[in-house]
């Protein structure tokens, strides 16, 4: 029903402004959720092929990447659709409101987004509060944390250990953005020295919440798609001597080359969907090639088929997130992907 639905859908989405359309897709999803709408789209058993990873099980190899689900506020409805894990936020100390309006822009004909939102959020404490009231999504919660705009990157790592105390409770794992284009300097936190520095400081914090919550969560940090192979390789030997348990390759890119003369193609923020599969992936598998075995990774980026997201695992992931190919798709995607991996 959805599958069929899902293309008129999205046709009178595509008509909005796209950040408008974003936030009446949610309502529209939350609605349909607590009226039992998406209750009737399949049953769990078709896509249940359960995956241990750092210690987790997740239903399928399927997840949602952060940025959809922001606030944390539609992980029951999103669950309904199919998805092994959610991935929500990102999340930063206090609530803020993002960069100026618009920042979301379509590029339909590339099956493409450019976004600068800025980490647009309600904070943690409410964060962690959507989370709490979740009911019945029985996968993975991720927790994707930030730091907050106006706090300089020296003192990064007091916002990261604010959202990391707090989430801790609540999430399955907790995923540290190192690499949003849209917050000033903060993909300086990705050099060796920076990223080494708080990740000791996490995983110094992560051992006092083990013992004083009785349960271990996995600590990842997600990186950019923009990373040269002499940067890749300096923090692989960073992630794998701090004991970083996993990794997010990619996040959004700033490279333009994949959508030159487009009409949007110099606006300003991250770009995500097909044109940004090539590099992510290449990104992925020279991460792959360092760490090996010893630090599993979550591949995100581009993946619009099935084969995109198969070629995601030959390069080096065990597990696979789609935000934007979910947009220009719909559902049918979840489905597919959860069955085939």
């Amino acid at each position: 029903m959805f599958d069929a639905l899902y293309p008129l859908a999205r046709s009178g989405l595509f008509r909005l402004e796209a950040e408008v359309a974003h936030h009446v897709s949610l309502a529209a999803l939350r609605i349909a959720e607590k009226s039992g709408i998406l209750g009737l789209v399949s049953s769990d058993e078709e896509w249940v092929s359960p995956v241990e990873v750092m210690g987790l099980k997740f239903s399928n190899r399927v997840g949602l990447a952060a940025g959809l689900d922001k606030a944390g506020n539609t992980i029951d409805a999103l669950g309904r659709l199919g998805f092994g894990c959610i991935e929500i936020g990102t999340i930063t100390p206090r609530p803020q409101a993002g960069n100026p309006k618009p920042r979301l822009f379509r590029l339909v004909d590339r099956e493409a987004i450019i976004n600068r939102m800025g980490f647009n959020n309600p904070g943690i404490d409410a964060g962690v509060e959507n989370v709490r009231s979740a009911k019945s999504f029985g996968g993975i919660v991720g927790f994707n944390i930030g730091k907050n705009k106006d706090t300089p990157n020296e003192n990064a790592a007091d916002d990261y250990l604010i959202c990391l105390r707090k989430a801790y409770p609540v999430a399955d794992y907790i995923a540290v953005n190192l690499s949003s284009p849209n917050t000033p300097g903060l993909r300086d936190l990705q050099g060796a020295e920076a990223s080494a520095r708080l990740l000791g400081v996490l995983k110094k914090e992560q051992q006092l919440l083990a013992a004083e919550h009785g349960k271990q969560v996995p600590l990842l940090f997600k990186v950019a798609p923009d990373l040269d192979e002499p940067q890749i390789r300096d923090l692989s030997q960073v992630f794998l001597n701090g004991g970083l348990d996993g990794l997010i390759a990619t996040n959004t890119t700033l490279d333009r080359d994949k959508v030159a003369g487009h009409p949007r193609a110099m606006e300003a923020g991250g770009l995500s969907g097909r044109p940004v599969f090539e590099k992510s992936t290449a990104t992925l598998g020279l991460f792959s090639n360092h760490l090996g075995s010893h630090i599993p990774i979550i591949g995100v980026g581009g993946i619009s088929s099935l084969e995109d997201a198969r070629e995601k695992i030959r390069a080096g992931a065990t597990l696979v997130q789609i935000y934007t190919s979910f947009i220009y798709q719909g559902p049918r995607l979840v489905r597919e992907f959860a069955q085939a991996l």
